[in-house]
C-alpha cells in the first residue's frame, strides 16, 4: 500500500477497540496536516474523516458561540454516481446530511464553556460507507475526537448510538437500513461517560418504558467509544489551547442587578403576551437610565448592558421556579397554556387547520396529489421515493423581528423532520390511500415549541383533508430547571423558560404510545431517571392536548371537491409496454382524451387521478381494454371485423387481439360466402369459445346469438 511521511515528523498513532460487535479504530497524523486536528475513524468498511479548525483569537462583539458542524456525504463512498441527469458533483447538502450535521452538533455544543468566542468549525466527511449500517454515529465519534485533539476547552468526549430492535426483538445498534425500517423504534442517543446529552427518535407507538430501556442500553453500549477517545488523547499528548472568555462585565452586571432590584419577580408575572410587554418596557427604561448616566460612551457599552439584562431575566425566571414554585406566566409546573383550534379555514386548500397554544400559533395546509408527485430522494445512502413531506416555515415576523426571507435554515429543516417523523407511523398505506401528501406548517407566532405545534396542526389538517390516519397524534415540549439536587420538570415550556432552562424535551405520540422524540441538553447531561420522569409527565400533557384536538376533529373529513380523486388498478406487468405505447403515444392519448393523470409502477399498479370521477372511469376502461386477457366463454359485443376471408372473418375483441369466426360459426344456417353476411369494419357480437395451444382465438357469432336469445327469454 505504500507509506505516508508526515511533513512535521509526527508518528502515525492508532488505537482500536471492540465496539458493538466490530473493531473501532481512531488514527491521527496520516492526513489533514494543516488542520487544527484531524482523525480517521474506521468501523467495518466505513471510513470517516473528522477535521476541526479552531481560531487562535476570540472574536469581539459577538453574542453567541461561532461553532459550525457539517456532515459531508460523498456519493463515491457508496460506489454511486448521482442519479440526477444534470448534476453529478456534490453541491448543497441534502436534507438528510443537514439533519445529521444537527445531530452531531447538539450533544457537542453544550460542552464548550459559556463565553467562548473563538470560531470553531468541524467537518465530518464520509469517505467510505459500509452498506451494513448508517455512518452517522461514526461521524459523531470522529467529530468529538477531532475537537478533543485541538486542545480547545471542549469538555468531551461524546459518542452516540442509533438503536433499534433486531429480528429477534432485542435492542441492537448498527442495524441495517432494512432492519431499521422494520424496527418499531429508531432512536439515537448521544452522551458522555456519565450522562445523556441528546436523544432523537422515531417510533411506532412505543411505550415510555421501552424508550427508557433503549436509553439505558445505548448509554452502556457507547462507553468503549468514549474510552477509546480518551486513550488516543493521552497518547497524542495534546497541548491545551490558550483562550479568553467573553463574559458580562462584572461591574455592569452589578449595576443592572441593582437597577432591577424589586422590579422583576411578581411584577412581571402575567400571561405571556402581557409579560412580554412588561419586559420590553422594563428593558427600555433600564437602557434609557444607563444611557443618560453614561452619555456618549453608552454606544460602545449598549450590548453589554443588553447581555446583563438577559442574564438577570434568566436568573429571575429560575428563581421563581426553583425557589418560589411559580412560572413566569403563573402556571403550575404541569399546566398547558390555553388551547384553541380551527379546521377547514382555507376554502381552496385540500385540508387546513389553525392550532393555537398561548402565543404560539401554527397554520397547516395539506395538499394531496397522485403518487407520481412523490419526492425523489437521491443521497449517498438512499435512492427512493418519499410520499409524505412536511415543510415548516417561520419568518422573522413570527418573533416580532425584521428578517430577510430566504431558503429554509437548519432549524426549519430540523423542525420539519421532527413533525414529519411524528406523523409517519399513523399514515395509511399507499394501497389504502394512493396519494402523495404535502403538509406545510406556516408558523404565525412563536413563543416556545413550534415544532410540537406544527405536529398538532398537521395532524388536524390531515384529518380535515380526509386522510384516514390510524390514530391522531399530539405533541408537547418539556423543560427542566436544575439547581444542586433539585430538579423541576415543566410541561409545555414557553420561550422564557427555554432560554433560562437546562433542557428542551419534545415528545409526540398517540394515546397508545410515542411516535417521535427529541431531547437537547444545555448542561452537561442528565441521568436516565430524570428523563424517565420527563417522559411520564409529558404523557399526561400529550393526552390533555390530544383531548382538545379531537374535540375539534376526531375522524377524517370528506375530501375536498378540489382534491384529485385517485383510483388504483392492477395490470399484468407484461402489459405495461402496451399501455405506454411506442414513444409514450398510447398513454399520452389516454391522458389527452380523458383528462386524467396516469402513473404506472413497475409492479403493474396503475394510479389514475382526476378531480372528475367520469375522467377516471373513462381512463380505467381504456386501460383495462388494452390490458384485458381473452376469457373463454365471455361474449364480446359490438367488436369490429378487421378482415373477411373465404373461410371466415377475423374480429378484434381486444386491442391487438384478433380471433377467427369460422364460416361455420357465423349463422345457424349454412353460409356460402362470409362476405354475404358481413364486410370489413362492421360491428358484430361474438363469444370466445376456445384458445388453441398456439394462442389462437376461436370465436363464434352463432354461439353468441344463442346465449343472448336465452337471456332475452
Amino acid at each position: 500500500m505504500g507509506q505516508i511521511i508526515n511533513p512535521f515528523g509526527k508518528d502515525i498513532i492508532s488505537v482500536e477497540t471492540e465496539f458493538c460487535g466490530r473493531t473501532l479504530s481512531l488514527e491521527i497524523n496520516r492526513v489533514g496536516f494543516r488542520t487544527s486536528a484531524s482523525v480517521i475513524v474506521r468501523y467495518g468498511e466505513t471510513v470517516v474523516l473528522g477535521t476541526a479548525m479552531v481560531s487562535k483569537d476570540s472574536i469581539t462583539g459577538m453574542d453567541y458561540f461561532p461553532l459550525s458542524i457539517d456532515y459531508e456525504e460523498k456519493m463515491y463512498a457508496t460506489g454511486k454516481i448521482s442519479g440526477s441527469r444534470f448534476i453529478k458533483r456534490e453541491g448543497r447538502p441534502s436534507e438528510e446530511a443537514i439533519l445529521i450535521g444537527r445531530l452531531i452538533d447538539r450533544p457537542i455544543r453544550p460542552l464548550w464553556p459559556k463565553g467562548y468566542r473563538h470560531e470553531v468549525q468541524g467537518v465530518a466527511t464520509v469517505l467510505s460507507s459500509d452498506p451494513e449500517f448508517r455512518p452517522d454515529m461514526i461521524a459523531m465519534i470522529a467529530m468529538s475526537t477531532a475537537f478533543m485533539l485541538t486542545g480547545a476547552p471542549f469538555d468531551g468526549p461524546v459518542a452516540g448510538l442509533r438503536v433499534g430492535y433486531n429480528a429477534d426483538g432485542q435492542l441492537s445498534a448498527f442495524l441495517s437500513l432494512k432492519q431499521m425500517n422494520d424496527s418499531k423504534l429508531d432512536i439515537i442517543v448521544a452522551g458522555t461517560e456519565d450522562a445523556i446529552m441528546m436523544v432523537e427518535a422515531g417510533a411506532n407507538e412505543v411505550s415510555e418504558d421501552e424508550v427508557v430501556a433503549a436509553l439505558q442500553f445505548a448509554q452502556e453500549q457507547m462507553q468503549p467509544a468514549i474510552a477509546l477517545q480518551k486513550e488516543l488523547i493521552a497518547k497524542a499528548e495534546v497541548t491545551p489551547q490558550e483562550y479568553q472568555l467573553t463574559l458580562p462585565d462584572e461591574s455592569i452586571l452589578q449595576e443592572v442587578t441593582d437597577f432591577l432590584e424589586g422590579k422583576m419577580g411578581g411584577k412581571l408575572r402575567a400571561p405571556m403576551a402581557e409579560r412580554h410587554e412588561r419586559m420590553h418596557r422594563l428593558r427600555e427604561d433600564m437602557m434609557a437610565h444607563f444611557e443618560a448616566k453614561a452619555g456618549d460612551e453608552f454606544g460602545e457599552l449598549r450590548q453589554e448592558y443588553a447581555d446583563a439584562f438577559a442574564v438577570c431575566a434568566n436568573k429571575d425566571v429560575r428563581k421563581g421556579i426553583l425557589e418560589e414554585g411559580v412560572r413566569p406566566d403563573g402556571r403550575s409546573f404541569t399546566e398547558v397554556r390555553p388551547l384553541s383550534s380551527q379546521v377547514g379555514l382555507l376554502p381552496r386548500a385540500h385540508g387546513s387547520s389553525l392550532f393555537t397554544r398561548g402565543l404560539t400559533q401554527a397554520l397547516n395546509i395539506v395538499t394531496l396529489a397522485p403518487t407520481s408527485y412523490a419526492q425523489l430522494v437521491d443521497t449517498m445512502e438512499r435512492d427512493e421515493e418519499k410520499r409524505y413531506m412536511h415543510h415548516y416555515n417561520a419568518p422573522g415576523y413570527t418573533v416580532g423581528e425584521i428578517k430577510r426571507l430566504g431558503s429554509p435554515g437548519r432549524r426549519e429543516i430540523g423542525h420539519s423532520a421532527l413533525a414529519e417523523r411524528a406523523l409517519l407511523p399513523v399514515l395509511p398505506s399507499e394501497e389504502a390511500f394512493p396519494y402523495a401528501i404535502r403538509s406545510v406548517t406556516e408558523i404565525m407566532s412563536q413563543n416556545g415549541s413550534t415544532s410540537m405545534a406544527a405536529t398538532c396542526s398537521s395532524c388536524m389538517a390531515l384529518l380535515n383533508a380526509g386522510v384516514p390516519l390510524k390514530a391522531p397524534v399530539s405533541g408537547i415540549a418539556m423543560g427542566l430547571m436544575i439547581e444542586g439536587d433539585k430538579a423541576v420538570i415543566l410541561s409545555d415550556i414557553a420561550d422564557a423558560e427555554d432560554f433560562a432552562g437546562d433542557m428542551d424535551f419534545k415528545v409526540a405520540g398517540t394515546k397508545n404510545g410515542i411516535t417521535a422524540l427529541q431531547m437537547d441538553m444545555k448542561v452537561h447531561g442528565l441521568p436516565v431517571e430524570t428523563l424517565q420522569k420527563a417522559l411520564m409527565q409529558g404523557k399526561e400533557g400529550r393526552a390533555y392536548i390530544l383531548e382538545h384536538m379531537t374535540s375539534v376533529i376526531a375522524e377524517p373529513a370528506q375530501m375536498s371537491p378540489y382534491a384529485p380523486r385517485v383510483e388504483a388498478i392492477k395490470i399484468n406487468p407484461d402489459k405495461i409496454r402496451e399501455v405506454i405505447g411506442k414513444g409514450g403515444e398510447t398513454i399520452q392519448k389516454i391522458t389527452a382524451e380523458t383528462g386524467a393523470e396516469i402513473d404506472i409502477k413497475d409492479d403493474g399498479t396503475v394510479m389514475i387521478a382526476s378531480p372528475d370521477g367520469e375522467s377516471i372511469e373513462k381512463a380505467k376502461q381504456w386501460i383495462q381494454s388494452i390490458t384485458e386477457e381473452p376469457e373463454v366463454g365471455k361474449i364480446y359485443r359490438d367488436v369490429p371485423v378487421v378482415s373477411v376471408m373465404d373461410f371466415g372473418v377475423f374480429v378484434q375483441i381486444l386491442p391487438g387481439r384478433d380471433g377467427l369466426v369460422h364460416v361455420s360459426e357465423m349463422k345457424e344456417e349454412r353460409v356460402e360466402k362470409p362476405s354475404d353476411v358481413v364486410k370489413e369494419g362492421d360491428k358484430v357480437t361474438v363469444k370466445l369459445v376456445g384458445i388453441d395451444d398456439r394462442g389462437r382465438l376461436q370465436l363464434s357469432m352463432k354461439a353468441a346469438a344463442r346465449e343472448l336469445a336465452k337471456e332475452a327469454k
